[in-house]
Order: C-alpha cells, then structure tokens, then sequence
C-alpha cells in the first residue's frame, strides 16, 4: 500500500509538472480581434505581420431561438453570397505560421439569444459542422477549419455552458485539439458566462479590462484593477489574459498607454501563474495606433 501511495504521489507530482509547462509555453502571447472593419486589411495580411499568435474572427452575431445562424464580416465580405468562403485560403495561412484562428460568437450588437440548453446544443452542432471539423455543404468561411469557438457574449441568458459541452463532446474523438475562449466582462463574476466558464472547459479567458471603471486599470486606482485580476485568476482553466483597447478611439474607457502598460500592468500580472498575455480589440485600432508594435517584446 505505501508503495502503492508513492507511485500515485510521484504521478501526481509529474502531471502537474507538465501541466505548469504546458500553461507556460504560450506565455506572452497577443491576441487580436479581426473582422469587423473592411480596411483593417485581410487576414493573410494580419498574419503575415508576425505580431499575433491568436486570431478572433468577428463575429458569429446572429444565432438561436429558432434564428438562422449568421456571420458578421462587416465590410469583408458578404455570406448571404457565399462571399466569405474565399477567407478559407486565409485562416490556412495564419494556421501554417501557427497562428491560432477562432470563431467568435456573440459581440455586442449581435441577434443572439439561447432560449435553453437544448438550443444551445444546437447551435453547437451547427458551429461545428460549419466551422470546426463536422461536415456541411454550406460552410460560410469555407472548407478551412478553425481551431475553436471564443465566446464574446453581451446578452441574452445563460445556457452557454451546455453549447460549450456541446461543443467539448464533439470535439473529443476528432484526433484535433480545438480550443474554447471567453472574453467577459472584467466585473466578477461574468453576468452571462460564469456557469460556462466555471465547467473549466475553457482553454483561454482573455477579460474585458475596459468600457467597465470599476475595474479597468487607471493609474489613480490601480488596486480595482489588481483586485480584479485576481477574483478572475480564481475561474478554473489554465491562461488569463489581459483584454484592452488598441486605441483611444476603441472603447469608451480604459485605454492604457503602451508604457504605462509595460511599466505598471505587466509586472503586476505576470506574476500571475495563469497569466496567458494581452488580447486587443481590435485589428483596425491596432493599425492606427501600432500599440501591439510597441508591446510585443514585452508581453
């Protein structure tokens, strides 16, 4: 028995092991919202800047309570043509430079609502026969699969940690990793996602630090925003990451300089064992200002 016991005790201790290397290989990394603006260039060109590691195509806007699923590219392209299927040649060129591409669902003027869990698995089913690796003859961004779902829900209710289940059971058997994100709001807990991201199915939690004072950074109450980094590194999941607006122009509050950024923020957060990088919303902000330019060797 005591044998017994300290082989368990020495598995334990390796699995934890390479669990911490595992949350630290993609330390530092940037994250990017892109889609939602017609001259923030191609995906191809985003990728081809070498500035990103994960990419957010914005946003599945419009889907469930009986709705027809939709697609939001804003000025890229229109889906109701099959105008978007050309993104695939795309998001396989970000995938052979190993950059990640989701799907992000929801934002926050999207036509979305769950009206139950059963709803919520059928929206699952369909984002993954038509994004990820089921199979469809409708496919919007065309044949290219994405590596997961981020969710970026500003309404409605609470069934999405059923579509998250959902989306976690399918994926199990398909010999590929997909990955689920969430961008909450920075107030704890998310008025729309706790229940989802308390399953601990949640690879990456990249929280909105901005459009909420109580708990954005500013440098007259730096504790909000240090009490709030912590409440959210208590989800369960393995990478936090900081979500701040590209510019000044990108959101109502809470910008924060490239140098106060890497001067005051980053060492606080990186102290942080889930800490996971910086997410930006969005592309076309990040062009205007060259915020990700100036922090990349920082995060």
């Amino acid at each position: 028995m005591a044998c017994k016991s300290k082989l368990l005790s020495q598995t334990l201790v390796s699995l934890l092991a390479l669990l911490a290397l595992f949350c630290k290989s993609d330390a530092g990394s940037l994250v990017i919202y892109w889609g939602q603006n017609g001259k923030e260039g191609t995906l191809t060109d985003l990728c081809a800047t070498g500035r990103y590691n994960i990419v957010n195509i914005a946003f599945l806007s419009t889907f469930g309570n009986g709705k027809k699923p939709q697609i939001n590219l804003a000025g890229h392209c229109d889906p109701t043509i099959k105008g978007c299927q050309r993104v695939s040649t795309d998001i396989r060129y970000c995938q052979r430079r190993e950059i990640k591409v989701l799907l992000s669902i929801g934002g926050g003027d999207g036509a979305y609502t769950l009206s139950s869990a059963a709803d919520a698995r059928t929206v699952a089913d369909y984002i993954w026969n038509n994004f990820l690796g089921g199979q469809s003859n409708s496919r919007p961004l065309g044949d290219a699969i994405l590596d997961g779902v981020d969710f970026d829900i500003e309404r409605g209710n609470t069934y999405y940690a059923a579509l998250a289940k959902r989306l976690s059971e399918l994926s199990k058997n398909s010999g590929r990793k997909y990955y689920l994100s969430a961008a909450p709001q920075c107030p704890f807990p998310d008025k729309y996602l706790n229940d989802a991201l308390s399953t601990g199915l949640f690879d990456y939690v990249w929280v909105q630090f901005y459009n909420n004072p109580p708990c954005q950074y500013s440098s007259s109450n730096p504790n909000a925003f240090k009490n709030a980094w912590g409440q959210w590194n208590s989800i369960p999941g393995c990478k936090v990451f900081v979500g701040l607006p590209a510019s000044r122009a990108a959101a109502n509050s809470g910008f924060v300089t490239p140098q106060v950024l890497i001067s005051q923020v980053l060492p606080l957060v990186k102290s942080s064992a889930k800490y996971g990088g910086v997410m930006l919303w969005d592309k076309y902000n990040d062009d205007q200002s060259g915020y990700s330019s100036q922090i990349k060797s920082s995060v």
